[in-house]
């Protein structure tokens, strides 16, 4: 239940007037009416803070806040309510800040500063807080009203403590403004939601009111909206060759009904046709596939446009549609792999097996390196010392690039690092006219240098951070360590041991195909010197992840993980097809915790079930040297898939349904 409170206790509550009312009536029902279109369960007028704290300390929900100096499109407070970044959000303008109006800087979309010396905008005067820090914003709005209205809390308006307009000029707060300056003062996270294209202004007088309603009604909120679906900043084969015309499919599939999970299951079936359509292979089928794959993404880009359309968000589409991505990109590889295999290439399957790995170990690196960067925004001091280093000077440089949009640097920049749109790009455009093969060896290449480039300038810019991500997360969790590596002793220096273990599956994989390709076997002790390596950086699981470049641990692991399972396929001659298999199946495993993370939700329900990476490397390396590498592949694969499909019934239907007591498929 989401509550929303009109705080009457601002300076414009006592004399803005709505048209038509009596004179000297407040606005407040007004902003009430509002919310309640917006979405709001239940709405309240405060006459003061007290009351506001008294609500607060009630609710179970989220709970909307706003002052009466607000005036906005209704869509500006429901963009602000169904906002999916994170639980609290405050609202945030480029208006020139009135006295006693809190001034902000942003950071990765995070509020890291409230009167910040550098503000980037001033505070809106509304904001949602999330369940989580509901018990702060009470205590922050008893705080506020224990200070007199022309004398708030020294400590939030002190020149000396808390710099910038509307506090150092001695300017007395605003009661919303107080509230968000001591929720930033004491660290909670807050997001910020940029208004844009549509209009929202806090006025002081009834000329400001009448200049802000005649702005609010010169705009079509509808149309606002549909552009607003667009994403602000997106890569340039999205900017140019999908967003100039997905809106009106969006627009379309809205009249129409189809929400985002039903277009999200459109998409997914157009990319199984075109991997099959590669697979077959011929110049009809790889023209057809690859205007498939190319719909396919546009139908990919509409369902998150929908979703901001109609503000229909939830975690489970959230999930899914990260979950559908990876599962349409990585079936198309292995339509490429079989293609390339009959059409005479022998190791087709190998460089679609290789393009997956590589994308994986790709995505764990860019998970891992934006909790890096969420965290080192909301720690300030630390990102800014030593600012002549070179990593000081990447970050000065790539701020400055991400600033000049539309720029040549700007759009190269968001190109070489080879999202997905330039891959379905890429794949569509070499399949159709090369064929399958040079479509995954383009992808590998691609791939390659746009890892060895972000890597390399993301090493440097993390060790000038000097920020520990991973001690700020369950690493035992995201590392998937299992209750094997909860068993062994634990060393030190998890990096190194994670790269150590990758090197070994790396040599014990190369060492298997030679084996192979002289038609001989792989001696027993490679492999054994490979799982004491695993088994080793298995070992690290419960050390302190305190390294700037701890960050690198998970796709190590990944790495680690993947190459030694191929290998054993390759060493034991089992089946192409059944080596991709299980290492797809691995990857839905591994995306689900990122996804998890990625939405601060908690592990799946079968999470132990899984056995932890050392543990399945264990089984794997005991079927090899039984001699029943296939079999080893086919049954613990067939199981984690198993346990994989039990957990997200029992996360996304089981789970929800008892919470509801009911039983309803999640939408």
């Amino acid at each position: 239940m989401t509550l929303a409170i009109v705080l009457a206790a601002d300076p414009a509550a006592g004399h803005l007037t709505e048209p038509g009312r009596p004179a000297g009536e407040p606005l407040t029902e007004r902003l009430a009416a509002q919310w309640r279109r917006a979405g709001a369960d239940d709405v309240r007028i405060a006459a003061d803070l007290t009351e506001l704290a008294d609500l607060v300390a009630a609710a179970t929900g989220p709970v909307l806040v706003s002052g009466a100096d607000l005036v906005a499109h209704t869509a500006v407070l429901k963009h602000l309510a169904t906002s999916p970044v994170g639980p609290t959000v405050a609202l945030v303008l480029t208006d020139p800040p009135a006295p006693g109006q809190a001034t902000v800087r942003e950071e990765r979309g995070q509020v890291v500063e409230v009167d910040a010396a550098d503000a980037s905008g001033v505070f809106g005067g509304a904001l949602r807080v999330g369940p989580a820090d509901l018990p702060a914003l009470a205590d922050a709005a008893r705080r506020a009203a224990g200070a007199a209205p022309d004398a708030p809390d020294a400590r939030l308006t002190d020149p000396a403590s808390a710099p910038g307009v509307g506090a150092a000029d001695g300017g007395p707060r605003n009661a919303v403004d107080r509230l968000v300056a001591d929720l930033a003062a004491r660290g909670t996270l807050i997001f910020a939601q940029r208004v844009r294209l549509l209009v929202a202004h806090r006025v002081g007088d009834e000329a400001q009111r009448a200049a802000a309603e005649a702005a609010v009604a010169a705009v079509d909120e509808d149309r606002a909206e549909l552009k607003l679906s667009v994403k602000e900043r997106d890569d340039f084969f999205t900017t140019f060759f999908v967003s100039t015309w997905s809106p009106y499919v969006t627009k379309a599939a809205a009249r129409i009904g189809i929400g985002p999970t039903g277009v999200t299951m459109v998409s997914v079936a157009f990319a199984v046709a075109a991997a099959v359509l590669f697979g077959v292979g011929g110049r009809p089928a790889l023209v057809a596939g690859a205007v498939l794959l190319y719909l396919g993404f546009v139908l990919d880009c509409v369902d998150g446009q929908l979703a901001r359309y109609t503000r229909h968000f939830s975690a489970w589409g959230g999930w899914l549609d990260t979950m559908a991505d990876r599962f349409k990109e990585y079936v198309v590889y292995a339509g490429l792999g079989f293609g390339a295999t009959h059409a005479g290439f022998r190791y087709g399957w190998a460089l679609a097996l290789a393009a997956m790995t590589l994308q994986t170990v790709r995505h764990m690196t860019d998970t891992w390196y934006g909790a890096l960067h969420d965290e080192a925004a909301r720690r300030p001091k630390v990102v800014s010392a030593d600012a002549g280093g070179i990593g000081g000077k990447l970050n000065a440089a790539s701020t400055r690039v991400q600033a000049d949009t539309g720029s040549v640097s700007y759009w190269l920049k968001r190109t070489v690092v080879f999202p997905i749109g330039e891959r379905w790009a890429l794949i569509a455009i070499a399949a159709a006219l090369f064929g399958p093969l040079v479509a995954l060896v383009a992808v590998l290449v691609w791939g390659t240098l746009a890892f060895a480039y972000t890597g390399g300038l993301r090493t440097l810019r993390a060790r000038w951070m000097r920020v520990p991500v991973m001690a700020t997360v369950d690493a035992g969790l995201h590392r998937d360590d299992g209750v094997l590596a909860r068993t062994l002793p634990t060393t030190r220096r998890p990096l190194l041991l994670a790269v150590l273990g990758a090197l070994g599956s790396a040599g014990t994989l190369v060492w298997a195909l030679l084996a192979v390709h002289g038609g001989g076997d792989l001696p027993v002790f490679v492999p054994v010197l490979a799982l004491v390596l695993l088994l080793g950086a298995a070992q690290a699981s419960r050390a302190p992840h305190e390294g700037s470049l701890d960050w690198l641990v998970p796709a190590a692991l990944r790495a680690a993980e993947y190459l030694f399972a191929i290998a054993v396929g390759v060493a034991g001659r089992a089946p192409a097809w059944l080596i991709f298999g299980y290492v797809l199946v691995l990857t839905l495993h591994h995306y689900d915790l990122t996804a998890r993370l990625e939405k601060r939700q908690s592990a799946p329900p079968l999470h132990a079930a899984t056995l932890g990476w050392p543990g399945r490397s264990l089984l794997l390396a005991i079927g090899l040297i039984a001699g029943y590498a296939s079999i080893a592949l086919a049954t613990l694969g067939a199981y984690l898939l198993v346990v994989f499909v039990a957990s997200v019934v029992l996360a996304w239907v089981v789970l929800p349904a008892r919470a509801r007591g009911g039983v309803r498929s999640p939408g």
